[in-house]
């Protein structure tokens, strides 16, 4: 289960959103997210209220895919398909939007059922309405539920390496085999501390992925 945003690829999604509005929403935005990503508050206490904030239109929500794809990890693509050839199953984690996430994945080779995220709603004009309220995934420990669910319901199979960067990723561990701590582009101490192990690289998690097939 790999995470999305600074993980997969080297942006906060919801940041860049912000950015784009100007003034001092990004900033306001941009410490929302660090607070919830190093656990000082719960995701759900911000989930919403950085939407609500931010109000991303179909328009901004399409530049973000973009901007996904051109951040992507170096050598993401590579070792992915090298985890893939080997017969693994990967699978996208992701509080993150998924009409952004999705253009990027299926570049990757993703399928649509690969990919956990959490879908926008826009009215005719293209713009925002709200969120899926339902989904685990606006939750500090809804990736664990997630996981947990597949898990049960026998779409994953043990061994689960969990990668993430953030607070919201840390649950996991009491619900996969293994949690790596990503830090390629942000390295927290809390979740490092909280870790079974710490990868920098997508290159560096092929490797221990393949060494632990093999």
């Amino acid at each position: 289960m790999i995470d999305v945003d600074s993980t997969l690829c080297g942006i906060e999604g919801i940041d860049f959103l912000a950015e784009r509005r100007g003034g001092d929403i990004g900033a306001r935005i941009a410490a929302l997210t660090d607070r919830a990503m190093r656990g000082d508050v719960a995701l759900e206490s911000v989930y919403g209220e950085r939407l609500a904030i931010v109000q991303p239109s179909e328009a901004d929500v399409a530049a973000l895919a973009d901007e996904y794809r051109e951040s992507l990890a170096p050598g993401a693509a590579a070792a992915i398909t090298s985890m893939r050839n080997a017969g693994l199953r990967l699978n996208l984690l992701s509080g993150g939007i998924r009409q952004a996430i999705a253009p990027v994945a299926r570049a990757l080779g993703f399928e649509d059922r690969d990919l956990y995220a959490v879908s926008l709603a826009f009215d005719s004009t293209g713009s925002y309405v709200t969120y899926d309220k339902s989904s685990p995934l606006t939750t500090q420990r809804g990736k664990s539920e997630v996981v947990g669910r597949l898990t049960a319901e026998g779409k994953l199979k043990r061994p689960i390496l969990a990668v993430g960067d953030g607070a919201t990723d840390v649950p996991l561990r009491s619900i996969a085999d293994t949690f790596a701590a990503y830090t390629g582009f942000a390295r927290r101490p809390s979740v490092v501390a909280n870790a079974d192990l710490e990868i920098a690289s997508f290159a560096e998690l092929a490797r221990f992925v393949l060494a632990a097939e093999g």
